[in-house]
This record gives C-alpha cells, sequence and structure tokens, in this order.
C-alpha cells in the first residue's frame, strides 16, 4: 500500500495574528491579507496532488479551504472536529505577555485544552487518518498549535525547533507508513508557486 500523506495548511492571517493574541477557538475571521495569502498558496496546489481536502469548522480555516475549493478545483471539503484549534480558555484574545503575566502554568488555563490534552487529539486524529484513509493523499486546514502538535508527533519531537513560527498559509506534509510517521516536507513560510 503506498504512503499515506497528510498535508497541514495553516490558515490565512487574522487580525489576531497580526497582534498576536491568542486565537484558540474564538472564531476570528481571516483579513484581507489572508485570503491573498491563500489565493497565492491555492495557485501552487495541484489538483492531481490530493485525493480529499478536510477542515477545522472554524471559520478562519473554513474560509480557506473554500477558497481551495473555488482556485483548485477540488470536489468538496470535508469538516473535521479533531482539525479544531487549541482551545486557551479565558485566555483567548490575550498577547503572549499577558497570558504569560496572568499564568504562571501556561498548561492549566482555566476552560482551555493542556498540551496533554492536545497530544492526545493530535494523536487520534493521525490514527484516524492512517485509518480512515490509508493510502490516500489528505490535505488539511488547521491551524498553528494543533500543527505544531502533529508536526512534533510525527518528527519525533524534532521539529518545530525553538523559536520557530509556522506561518500563514504555510504548508507542512507527514506522511505514514507501517505504523510509523515521518515529515516528508517542514515549511515555516507561506506557500507560493
Amino acid at each position: 500500500m503506498p504512503e499515506t500523506q497528510f498535508g497541514l495548511l495553516r490558515h490565512g492571517q487574522t487580525e489576531w495574528n497580526i497582534n498576536f493574541l491568542l486565537q484558540g477557538v474564538t472564531d476570528i475571521p481571516m483579513n484581507q491579507t489572508g485570503i491573498e495569502q491563500v489565493r497565492l498558496a491555492a495557485s501552487a496546489i495541484r489538483r492531481q496532488d490530493w485525493d480529499l481536502v478536510l477542515t477545522s469548522p472554524l471559520g478562519r480555516a473554513r474560509q480557506t479551504a473554500e477558497i481551495l475549493l473555488e482556485e483548485v478545483g477540488f470536489d468538496s471539503i470535508i469538516e473535521e472536529q479533531l482539525l479544531i484549534e487549541r482551545s486557551f480558555g479565558e485566555a483567548e484574545g490575550l498577547s503572549h505577555e499577558q497570558w504569560r503575566a496572568k499564568y504562571s502554568n501556561l498548561d492549566e488555563i482555566p476552560g482551555g485544552e493542556s498540551r496533554t490534552e492536545l497530544a492526545a487529539r493530535s494523536q487520534l486524529l493521525l490514527d484516524t487518518v492512517a485509518q480512515q484513509f490509508a493510502g490516500q493523499r489528505v490535505l488539511a486546514v488547521s491551524h498553528g498549535a494543533l500543527i505544531r502538535t502533529l508536526i512534533a508527533i510525527a518528527s519525533k519531537n524534532q521539529l518545530p525547533r525553538d523559536g520557530e513560527r509556522l506561518g500563514n498559509a504555510s504548508l507542512n506534509i507527514v506522511g505514514h507508513e507501517q505504523d510509523n510517521w515521518r515529515v516528508i516536507d517542514y515549511r515555516l513560510e507561506p506557500l507560493t508557486p
């Protein structure tokens, strides 16, 4: 059976991305720059390289997937709840500095998802993709914290490196073969033709 490929496309830029505010599951739309980033990324994505498209249910991801549908010519989009961003609970809307100052343990925020919970959900997502879409090429639109965690699992915690930030509209690809995930293509910058 061929290797299962799982492309992880981060949604386009939002105003909260520019201001470094924690978005989490707050449904912030893409701004005009984000829409243009996604259109540019779409021009670099070839329909024949992917069998299907999954998306997080959050609006910024769904809008990214809809642009792909229109620009690349995919048949449909499948919404996948496991692709949703990490919830930062009552810290959503805070800057990173405010978040760090307010919470002594950044992993325990009231109403939020801990890193341990995020890692478990990420592993469940990888297991689900490996089982449901074995041997297929799945393009998924998701969010920074979740994609970072998926890459960390696939790279055995070698990536992302400290201080590396995944750009909006960046595409990373991981692969699954013989019960093993690996990183196929690692990129921090937005996808361009």
